[in-house]
């Protein structure tokens, strides 16, 4: 009764939460197609099976006959007799049961193929659409394999019925028989109706060669189509006569011709299917195989691009320079302002310091890159959600009512530029603090559904009620923070007492029941996870593993890319979908999860999704509206995809081109960017994805694109663009081969998408030209003797001298950009002090072109220093210079002790009085901060930072300066607004 309990609280909750977000059609479509094909097939099954149990039973001899091996079943038909009903009963209906529920997990398939679509391209071989491969092809295997279940265990069934109750024998009766009358039609028709499912098993595989994996591609090859698809023709053919032979047995009534027919079957399927196409790959294609296969690896290389939506990538020769000459990226100043040097894998930290406020609140681990005009510019801009931590709650506070009713959400977004640091190496906030203030307006900046909201929440009361709700924390209130009542509609209405009954057996948390926090007015907030959200309204879609917040009308949105994805397309090269999205940020960063595992080998962006970080509403906008799989789901599941022209324009400026659909790209294009079929049989162009350098270890992974501002050859202007970059496969030298970007601006017109959005565009570095690679890259940077005009040691020595110190040193994504006639790298490098409340500081940038490396405290003096002492651009961090010799921010001379820091005169008198001054302050605010008084603490902790800068100024070799707090729920504290 319990578990019947759980099961049906489970349901109807999932009830109330489709009908709570307005997809109840959604729940409702797939639960009936699931239990109509369990009903159906379960019944099937089970009536078949039974059929064949009685038939056996009915039509048993009278009289067994008189030899001893029938005397030696009886014991066995005397134990069966008294439970045969419910052997007979039971068993069918449990092996129904299996069989049901293996069909209702089959519900996509059987909906796709009821709602299929044509998708305008054929076969090359079958002259067939591909329609027909992706639809109806998995039906019909579907069916084939039901039928063979079915009919098997239903002759399995009737063999030990007959030959228990003497139907058949082993050895021959007094009639020279071996089976009666009965038993030989019985079991004639079984093995007739078996072996004509196998037939249609065997048409059916002529099709499946046209998704055979290779080992250079998928489909067929010269053998499989004049060996094995002639094999399949020949063994189906075969099948039927077989199956004849074994109905003719009815009248016949000898088993020989059937017998004798059903081993040459074997035979045939041995010979031809195994031993004839062994011979033709040896004796017939091996000699000639490059000008056989040819044909077949042309058809793999048209449809693989086209499967995976790469027709249009253009490929451009690209001769890269390699001697950096000054003034060389004066046609590039238009890239150069918009470089971001702020890597969102390694500030997370920062902002949680800078910008945490307090420890209930928290950052995740990679933050996300976007766009958004700030002052009238479109700027990179690197930004994070404030999102709530139960984890950061003290154990004296973790209770049920504080859980799930007090904190419920997080505050506010967080963004920085990207191109631009401050002169301590730390993000510039043009948004930022509690509440939120700076460059994006007004919006609604509470978050109650994100990737780390808690598992469920409790929120809303009468309007007379005292708000319950911990908004913010605030200076000046008497309880130095803000409550709120949640008044959305999200979540589900539960102030009836059978709904909190419902949910309090689904969490088994009775004090849903029982406390006195949960009102008339109370909704439930769950499934809070945006990933989450969208997989359950469109089971039908893979999600991508990084959705991404923006401020869109006025709300807080995340945005999540939606795929549709096949095996079935023919000729088209399968990827392990897990591994090639697979990446050193994914493996780094938990709020960066897998697209999924399983093989692919067709794959659209067809939906954008967005879930509203307050009230959870979901909506799906189809993106790819003529993707037939799109077509056939939206036809399945009604009005529950929006079309493209409901997008409206601040959404769109906010849309890009997916990370997850970009990484199975650029893994098709390491070896498809070769389209002769020649020279892919030869395999010797093929690339490889560049590792990340950065990581370290014997097999890091895949460096992870980037998104960055750049103009590629042929484009007037920087787009908004996903890029990655690749070196020769295998154990080759290292250098760089090529380099891919898509465009990622979708533009910013409702319903429209930007003309050129998603164009692939790929340089292909000539052979006799030498780029070093990422890895060579890096290995530069650690063995470097180059020297700096803001340092007076050398790259390599700077490093050691930090890492060897109490310091941790971080380099940051390795960009790479086409500039100046070559290729532009430029690496951020981070420094880090010990201890709990250390973040990691841009220290510096180091830049490489061609066989020159640079660096210097901005990425605008190392281009500089680079390009023979003027770039001929500007870089955004322009200005921002960090502290040098002189301590000032600005070029200095003097001895450097590595720590980006200058080691100029020490004005003791100043440091002295700066010391005493950050004692003071210290202390004043820990005793605000026993006080509650938060407009106190405030203070000094203003008076801490002006101290802490002036003693910084007075001894600009003496590293940083830190204070441990003494409350762990007090972060460092922001300016107030």
């Amino acid at each position: 009764m319990l578990a019947l309990a759980g099961w049906g609280a489970t349901l109807w909750t999932q009830f109330l939460w489709y009908e709570s977000v307005g997809f109840r059609g959604v729940l409702v479509t797939r639960l009936l197609t699931q239990v109509g094909l369990f009903v159906l097939t379960a019944a099937l099954t089970t009536a078949v099976v039974w059929s064949g149990l009685w038939l056996a039973w009915r039509h048993r001899p009278i009289y067994a006959p008189s030899t001893p091996e029938q005397a030696a079943l009886d014991r066995y038909r005397s134990a069966l007799d008294p439970i045969r009903r419910l052997v007979f009963n039971a068993g069918p209906v449990v092996l129904g049961l299996f069989a049901g529920t293996a069909a209702a997990a089959q519900w996509q398939t059987v909906l796709l193929f009821l709602n299929r679509r044509p998708f305008g391209e054929v076969d090359p071989h079958h002259n067939m659409d591909v329609g027909f491969f992706v639809f109806s092809l998995p039906f019909w295997q579907m069916l084939i394999s039901f039928g063979t279940l079915v009919l098997g265990l239903s002759l399995i069934g009737a063999l030990l019925t007959h030959y228990i109750y003497g139907g058949i024998q082993l050895q021959t009766g007094s009639r020279g028989q071996r089976t009666t009358t009965a038993a030989r039609i019985h079991l004639a028709v079984l093995l007739g109706l078996l072996l004509v499912v196998r037939a249609a098993g065997y048409w059916v595989e002529r099709y499946t060669l046209s998704m055979t994996q290779h080992e250079r591609i998928t489909g067929m090859t010269y053998t499989d189509v004049n060996a094995l698809l002639p094999t399949r023709s020949i063994l189906a053919v075969a099948a039927l006569l077989c199956a004849a032979f074994f109905i003719a047995t009815i009248w016949s009534r000898s088993w020989r011709l059937p017998i004798i027919s059903l081993v040459g079957l074997l035979v045939v399927a041995l010979v031809l299917g195994g031993a004839y196409p062994s011979l033709v790959q040896q004796f017939r294609v091996r000699p000639s195989e490059a000008q056989l296969e040819a044909p077949y690896i042309q058809r793999a290389i048209d449809s693989t691009l086209t499967a995976y939506d790469l027709d249009d990538a253009e490929m451009i020769d690209y001769d890269a320079e390699t001697e950096a000459e000054s003034g060389q990226l004066r046609s590039d100043a238009d890239t150069i302002p918009g470089i971001r040097i702020v890597d969102p894998s390694v500030v997370s930290p920062t902002f949680r310091q800078l910008q945490g406020v307090r420890n209930y609140y928290q950052f995740p681990e990679a933050l996300d890159v976007d766009s958004y005009e700030v002052d009238g510019e479109t700027v990179d801009t690197v930004i994070a959600v404030r999102e709530l931590n139960l984890e950061g709650i003290s154990e004296g506070q973790r209770n049920w009512v504080n859980d799930h009713t007090v904190y419920t959400h997080g505050f506010g977004v967080v963004a920085g530029y990207g191109n631009r640091r401050s002169p301590e190496g730390e993000p510039i906030f043009y948004e930022r603090n509690i509440p939120p203030v700076g460059g994006l307006g007004d919006y609604e900046p509470r978050i109650y559904f994100g990737e780390s909201s808690p598992e469920y929440s409790i929120v809303g009361a009468p309007e007379d009620q005292a708000p319950r709700e911990l908004d913010y924390p605030a200076s000046g209130q008497d309880t130095g923070e803000v409550r709120n009542t949640y008044d959305g509609d999200g979540g589900v209405a539960i102030g009836n007492v059978v709904r909190r009954a419902a949910y309090a057996v689904k969490y088994r948390q009775i004090e849903i029941m029982l406390s006195d926090s949960v009102n008339s007015e109370s909704r439930m907030l769950e499934v809070r996870e945006p990933r989450d959200r969208v997989e359950r309204v469109a089971p039908w879609l893979r999600l991508d593993g990084n959705p991404y917040p923006a401020v869109v009308d006025g709300r807080v949105k995340w945005i999540v890319d939606g795929y549709t994805v096949s095996d079935r397309y023919p000729y088209s090269q399968m990827e392990e979908l897990g591994e090639v999205t697979l990446d050193s940020l994914q493996s780094g960063a938990s709020n960066v999860t897998s697209i999924g595992g399983g093989e692919v080998n067709y794959i659209r962006n067809s939906v954008k999704a967005t879930v509203d970080a307050y009230d959870g509403s979901i909506e799906l906008y189809a993106w790819d509206e003529e993707d037939p799989l799109l077509q056939a789901w939206s036809a399945a599941f009604d009005n529950t995809v929006q079309p493209l022209s409901e997008i409206d324009g601040q959404l769109m400026d906010h849309l890009r081109y997916p990370e997850d659909m970009f990484k199975v790209q650029r893994e098709i294009l390491s070896r498809y960017h070769v389209q002769d079929a020649g020279s892919f049989f030869t395999g010797q162009d093929f690339w490889a994805v560049s590792e990340d350098p950065s990581v370290g270890g014997e097999s890091p992974p895949d460096i992870p694109p980037h998104y960055l501002s750049v103009a590629m050859p042929g484009q007037e202007e920087p787009t908004f663009s996903l890029t990655t970059t690749y070196i020769p496969r295998g154990n080759q030298r290292q250098n760089l081969t090529g380099y891919l970007a898509v465009d990622a601006d979708a533009g910013a017109t409702a319903g429209e998408r930007r003309e050129g959005y998603g164009q692939m565009r790929m340089l292909v570095l000539p052979r006799d030209t030498t780029v070093r690679g990422p890895g060579q890259f890096q290995n530069d940077i650690n063995s470097s003797d180059a020297n700096s005009d803001a340092f007076s040691q050398t790259l390599s020595q700077f490093l050691n001298l930090n890492r060897s110190s109490d310091s941790t040193v971080r380099l940051g994504n390795l960009l790479t950009l086409p500039v100046g006639g070559g290729l532009l790298y430029v690496e951020p490098v981070y420094v880090q002090a010990q201890g709990n409340n250390a973040y990691p500081l841009q220290r510096i940038v180091v830049v490489a072109f061609g066989n020159d490396l640079a660096w210097s405290d901005t990425l605008d003096g190392a281009l500089d220093e680079l390009f023979g002492g003027d770039s001929g651009a500007t870089a955004g961090d322009a200005g921002d210079s960090g502290p040098t010799e002189d301590g000032s921010g600005e070029e200095g001379s003097g001895e450097d002790d590595g720590s980006g820091q200058g080691s100029g005169e020490v004005d003791q008198d100043a440091l002295a009085q700066a010391l005493a001054d950050i004692e003071s302050a210290y202390e004043d605010g820990q005793a605000a901060l026993a006080e509650s008084d938060w407009e106190a603490y405030g203070q000094a902790q203003e008076r801490l930072r002006e101290a802490i800068d002036r003693a910084v100024e007075a001894d600009p070799s003496g590293g940083s300066v830190s204070v441990d707090g003494g409350d762990e729920d007090a972060a460092t504290q922001t300016e107030e607004p």
